[in-house]
């Protein structure tokens, strides 16, 4: 039996023709584009999409006599969006680290700095430039698409529209591409994604949501858009909602949690820290290392582990005194004063106070390595370190 392959350009993309020794299976094409699951034996049941081709794909009949499509194993191809935020770069290095430098792909629209720019591949990449990002991800034949690209909580609120525009359209956007393309594509979600509604200690993977900021809004929109169309379409959508992440590396970015990290830099250099939360607001946190392995870990777990879509992913949980008072296990002289800003507060306090992991822990081994003792040292550590070496002062 003979079958011949042709592609054409539909909307989003390529369809592709498949003729049977003159029998022509017609494509049927999906608003959104491309059919992504690697068995293709159950097409039949899903008329509303085409197949993607790729040289790096063989096209064969099982044993069965079912069309499927092999891939052979080799490392992904990573894109990272929103490359130069808290979360970034960190991520590229343990990536590249695994896989190869010129395997991982940084992005973002500001300019690296000069350390960046000379530890790997970086490219421009607005994601709100729908056909400059296609054209990265076929020129660099990107397999894992790792978006990062947000506003966060703070700054999302006062910024609405901008928001709205970045957080959900540019979500958008990497949605179509990834299915278009056969993609393995990461979106992280929040603690965020909870509302007041939610239960708080803790908070399961499925209950009721209902978020009270726009940045909650569009990470609940994009849990529930990748479930759809990795349900519908076979998109591999992965998600995972991450706690308040802590790291020295990046500055505070606008988020309700970055007090965490900023305690740090304080107590270093003034002894003194401001709080803009009460000092009992208990909220889930995790080290960078841990988030970063946990992604990782997540993007490499077999599709047939995965029970969800969309897991929580926890490792402490702590009040901004409860920190202050390991902190001053190492610096006694720590003064924290408190002075509540009405619009963090009111969103720490429409977040759990916990999460659960369970599933997280169950389906795919999750285990963080840090404690609040682990975090506050090594915390301490790399924020003197570097703030030492830009010369900055360090008490």
């Amino acid at each position: 039996m003979t079958l011949h392959l042709r592609t054409y350009p539909v909307a989003n993309g390529l369809a592709l023709d498949m003729q049977l020794g003159g029998l022509v299976r017609g494509p049927s094409v999906a608003p959104l584009g491309l059919f992504c699951r690697g068995c293709l034996s159950s097409a039949q049941n899903r008329p509303s999409r085409s197949f993607s081709s790729s040289t790096r794909q063989t096209i064969r009949w099982n044993s069965q006599g079912n069309l499927s499509v092999h891939c052979p194993e080799e490392n992904p191809r990573v894109l990272i969006t929103g490359g130069l935020g808290q979360l970034g770069v960190g991520l590229a290095q343990m990536l590249r680290n695994q896989y190869g430098t010129e395997n991982v792909i940084l992005s973002d629209i500001k300019k690296p700095p000069p350390h960046v720019y000379t530890s790997g591949p970086f490219v421009y990449a607005d994601v709100l430039d729908y056909k400059h990002l296609r054209e990265l991800i076929i020129n660099n034949r990107i397999t894992w698409l790792i978006h990062y690209s947000a506003l966060l909580s703070a700054v999302g609120e006062a910024n609405i529209a901008l928001a709205r525009k970045i957080n959900i359209t540019g979500l958008h956007n990497v949605l179509d591409l990834a299915l278009e393309n056969c993609l393995r594509l990461f979106v992280p979600s929040t603690i965020g994604a909870f509302g007041p509604s939610s239960p708080r200690d803790p908070a399961p993977d499925l209950c009721v949501q209902r978020p009270r900021t726009i940045y909650g809004v569009s990470k609940v929109h994009g849990e529930l858009m990748g479930e759809y169309l990795h349900h519908k379409y076979g998109l591999d959508f992965r998600c995972l909602r991450y706690p308040g992440v802590i790291s020295a590396n990046t500055p505070p970015g606008g988020g309700t949690t970055d007090y965490a990290v900023q305690i740090f830099h304080d107590a270093l250099s003034t002894g003194h820290h401001m709080c803009y939360l009460r000092p009992d607001t208990r909220l889930p946190m995790m080290h960078i290392s841990d988030c970063h392995r946990a992604t990782v870990e997540f993007m490499q777990t077999p599709e047939c582990r995965l029970s969800l879509r969309t897991y929580n992913i926890a490792a402490m949980s702590f009040t901004p005194e409860e920190l202050a008072q390991e902190i001053r296990k190492h610096l006694p002289h720590l003064k924290v004063t408190y002075n509540p800003d009405s619009v963090r507060q009111t969103i720490a306090d429409s977040w759990p106070v916990r999460i659960d992991d369970s599933n997280a822990r169950r389906d795919w081994d999750w285990k963080p390595a840090f404690g609040l003792e682990e975090l506050v040292s090594d915390m301490l550590s790399s924020v003197r370190e570097k703030r030492t070496r830009e010369g900055l002062p360090v008490s």
